[in-house]
């Protein structure tokens, strides 16, 4: 996907190493200077200890960061392999136990700013700090912008595309190089994928823990639908694009039996599956052939990555969304400077931290990834970020040139996306769970509750 693409279709659509239990998360202004006069703050986010190498870099770059940084002193705190678990981080914010710099989805700003736990870095957020400020795209920040307000630094972005294992499709006779355009094509790959046996799945889908009403939202993208309507009060996907969506899942789920018989995915599970050889394909990000590897044992050489299918054609659009970096209400402006500079080093500064490709070339972690792609076009920091990626390139890039090659219009997610979410899940499950499931009454129950769910938040 071209930058220019991404930021036409954005701008519109989206407008230590120290362990510390969550329960110690919360940083009293009395407590961000040590006796030292050394700044103190939390972060979220640290890889667990399955994740060696990331774990590894990561305490490299708070101890390279404290090293370039004396005065100040960065305390890690692991969430788990998803860094934004929607029920726990709900949870986190509803206890105040959230770092003093926490992780949260694009998605998540109105909740945060319900929770009252987030402050305006307005202010803050500049080149004194960030160096890169300047050419990070705008239409990013004003994800995290509300009334005028900067309330997170955006650290990551992805548009989702048909994510595709080369090897289960040479041996299922499909061609590596030309995957599936369209819904029905996916049907048909699926059929001869788990016509494979030893319990593959030709496709592989979400539908727990609101990712399944996150791959819904993408899955009537394709068809040309929106999850709301324009003005984002009342819902708007039970249509025929919606049930053209749960249709197409029942369809290769009972009718073709390619879908495997375990259910109720969420993120973990599907790509430990995946990692494990046993799924033909998925929708995704090109970083979930990162996770594959980097988590769940799988091999780079294994997957490829073609454009989100359209049901009779090329694809209407695709769910674009992303990361950032929140901080908590009530630090000190020296706290907040502390946050900004770590995050200026760890995630928005070529040839460092998430950009440190010399470091990662060598790892079992992928560089050549054609995302994220957080600069502004012809900006000094997006041209060396792209010079690093091409040069330390340690995957095949040809296996994401049908994606970049054929881009899909992004749209954003949804408002009180989240919450949406949690909704279609029950629509998803009911036709992935149940061969007598009724497509019409799941999408009036969802249509009700989404409504109802907007009716008490306006």
């Amino acid at each position: 996907m071209s930058v220019p693409q991404y930021r036409k279709v954005a701008a519109v659509a989206l407008a230590a190493g120290l362990g510390l239990s969550l329960a110690a998360c919360s940083t009293k202004s009395d407590d961000s200077s040590d006796a030292g006069g050394k700044v103190t703050i939390t972060v979220d986010c640290q890889p667990v200890g399955a994740q060696k190498e990331l774990l590894k870099n990561w305490n490299d770059d708070v101890a390279e960061f404290q090293r370039q940084n004396p005065d100040i002193v960065v305390k890690s705190v692991s969430v788990g392999e998803q860094c934004n678990n929607p029920p726990d981080f709900t949870a986190r914010l509803a206890g105040g136990t959230v770092t003093d710099v926490f992780y949260g989805y694009m998605t998540d700003l109105q909740q945060v700013l319900d929770s009252g736990q987030a402050m305006d870095i307005g202010q803050y957020a500049t080149k004194d700090t960030i160096p890169t400020w300047d050419s990070v795209d705008p239409a990013l920040k004003e994800v995290f912008t509300d009334g005028g307000k900067l309330y997170a630094v955006p650290v990551k972005n992805y548009s989702m595309g048909l994510i595709y294992n080369k090897a289960l499709f040479q041996r299922a006779g499909l061609d590596v190089t030309n995957p599936p355009k369209t819904w029905p094509e996916v049907r048909a790959a699926a059929k001869k994928i788990s016509a494979l046996g030893d319990g593959i799945a030709g496709y592989a889908e979400y539908s727990a823990g609101n990712t399944g009403g996150w791959h819904f939202t993408s899955l009537l993208y394709s068809q040309g639908g929106q999850v709301l309507s324009a003005d984002g009060k009342k819902a708007d996907f039970n249509n025929a694009m919606g049930k053209q969506v749960l249709q197409n899942l029942k369809d290769m789920r009972y009718g073709d039996n390619s879908m495997g018989s375990r259910q109720l995915l969420q993120w973990g599970d599907l790509l430990t599956n995946a990692g494990a050889g046993k799924v033909g394909m998925f929708i995704g990000a090109p970083d979930a052939t990162q996770a594959i590897v980097s988590q769940f044992q799988g091999k780079y050489q294994d997957w490829a990555m073609g454009p989100l299918p359209g049901q009779d054609g090329p694809a209407k659009a695709t769910l674009g969304g992303g990361e950032g970096y929140f901080f908590k209400k009530g630090l000190s402006p020296e706290q907040v400077k502390a946050g900004l500079k770590w995050l200026a080093y760890q995630k928005l500064t070529p040839g460092k931290g998430q950009f440190d490709y010399v470091r990662a070339k060598p790892q079992n972690y992928p560089v050549g990834l054609p995302q994220p792609l957080l600069f502004t076009n012809g900006s000094d920091a997006q041209k060396q970020e792209l010079e690093l990626r091409k040069a330390n390139a340690n995957v095949d890039t040809t296996n994401f040139a049908v994606f970049e090659a054929n881009p899909v219009p992004i749209k954003g997610e949804p408002r009180n996306a989240q919450a949406v979410y949690a909704v279609l899940d029950a629509a998803m499950s009911g036709v992935l769970t149940n061969p007598n499931a009724n497509i019409d009454a799941l999408l009036k129950t969802a249509e009700d509750k989404v409504n109802q769910l907007l009716a008490a938040q306006s």
